[in-house]
């Protein structure tokens, strides 16, 4: 196993059902606790954990929810409990069933890595860097792996999974080995983070998140998510020319008065910041079409960011990761042989809808780069509506999360209450009012 990060540790939890030993390799020195580290530059933004991921957590570590909500960490009804704009207005909230929670990475990534250290056939090495590939002509064999201070060694495996994340290595190791590379789908999201913490006293909001998305019409937007540690994790975000959010100090907050809802820049004038804003330019949105090979070695698989590494700011790719670990399970329980052909399969279908939101929303800006389809089109014209009549209609808003977070599948949008819902409300753009306050979670 090449990387302990959270694909990585997922499937070595997947693993351990079907392997007598698990080694999990990463170059990284890994924190005893819930800590920043080096090869997660990311963690110290916002992140999101949709329902499917929650669902699959659960599933796989009966008991982390409540563990990581005695640490800080808070569960919510995904709509009732957080703020969603969409288009111009919030939508209702109501209760949805979808089951969320709000934690940091580093929190979340501390509990799955200390269950996954639980297990008893599963060894995770630190400071250990994957350098290539063992191969015996037919099949992967294993990896070659350099420890820090060390020696690089040759270590034997029946199965390689490579969990590397966005930066890996994977098609240049299949290139040395005699095999294509994988092709490549690739957008530049052309957007700008910008991420403060502040302090939370619990009790006084009603709400636990309020995400405030960048569309066609307003490239900026923003995301105050409660958090262990009684913080406020806070992130804004801008998209194309001129858009950047500003990492002054003063600045931060003004930025979010020209927001749609108030609430994010009610939140930010009265909380004290907890540190200097932290800026990040997004990297690019990266696919690999692994489920598009001719030839494929066996004992090899990726998972993860080396398969699809997403645009960060939709806050999907926890939750694919562990989505694909339920898939590579599923392949591993239909036997060794073919295993990469039949995984790839299942993990492309599990990508394809997060892509498709993910990249037809960057799309949608005329300053993003890419291959614009009569896909992209009808679905961006669509989505717009979908966007525009959650604000007016809870079934709509329901449904377009319920999809959104991988509870259903994308025809669920079209059914026909839907559709004359987006094509009706859709059009109207009013000015956005305060939503109605009903009970709900307080943070």
């Amino acid at each position: 196993m090449l990387g302990a990060s959270m694909a990585g540790l997922l499937a070595a939890r997947v693993l351990s059902e079907s392997f007598a030993n698990v080694t999990v390799f990463d170059r990284d020195t890994l924190p005893e606790g819930a800590t920043n580290r080096r090869g997660v530059p990311q963690g110290e933004h916002s992140h999101g954990l949709l329902a499917r991921g929650r669902q699959v957590l659960e599933e796989l570590f009966p008991g982390l929810v409540t563990e990581l909500t005695a640490e800080g960490a808070i569960p919510v009804d995904i709509m009732r409990d957080c703020v969603w704009v969409q288009g111009d207005r919030p939508m209702p909230r109501v209760a949805s069933g979808l089951a969320g929670l709000c934690v940091s990475r580093p929190l979340l990534e501390a509990g799955v890595r200390r269950r996954v250290l639980a297990l008893p056939n599963v060894v995770v090495l630190d400071g250990h860097e994957a350098t290539g590939l063992l191969f015996d002509g037919v099949k992967v064999t294993g990896a070659k792996v350099l420890p820090a201070g060390g020696s690089e060694h040759e270590v034997a495996a029946d199965l390689v999974v490579d969990a590397t994340g966005r930066g890996n290595r994977g098609p240049t190791w299949l290139a040395a080995l005699g095999f294509e590379r994988p092709a490549e789908e690739r957008v530049e999201p052309l957007t700008v983070y910008v991420s403060r913490d502040y302090r939370r006293v619990p009790g006084q909001q009603d709400f636990a998140a309020v995400i405030n998305s960048p569309n066609a019409g307003r490239p900026f937007g923003a995301v105050a998510i409660a958090a262990d540690g009684d913080r406020w994790m806070v992130t804004l975000l801008g998209v194309g020319a001129g858009q950047a959010p500003p990492s002054d100090p003063d600045a931060y907050a003004d930025f979010t008065a020209k927001l749609p809802d108030p609430r994010v820049h009610e939140l930010l004038a009265t909380a004290e910041p907890l540190g200097p804003p932290l800026r990040m330019r997004l990297p690019a949105s990266v696919r690999r079409r692994y489920e598009r090979m001719t030839r494929l070695p066996d004992g090899l698989v990726a998972i993860g960011d080396a398969i699809c590494a997403f645009n960060p700011a939709y806050g999907q790719g926890m939750t694919v990761a562990a989505a694909e670990a339920i898939e590579l399970r599923d392949a591993l329980r239909a036997g060794r042989e073919g295993l990469p052909r039949r995984f790839y399969a299942k993990a492309a279908k599990v990508v394809d809808v997060p892509w498709d939101i993910a990249v037809g929303a960057d799309l949608a800006n005329p300053e993003v780069q890419g291959e614009r389809t009569g896909k992209t089109r009808f679905l961006n014209a669509y989505v717009a509506r979908i966007q525009a009549a959650s604000g007016h209609s809870a079934a709509v808003g329901r449904r377009f999360l319920q999809v959104a977070n991988l509870m259903k599948a994308p025809p669920a949008l079209f059914a026909p209450g839907i559709v004359a819902r987006a094509l009706w409300l859709g059009r109207r753009r009013p000015a956005a009012v305060p939503a109605a306050r009903p009970e709900k979670v307080t943070v």
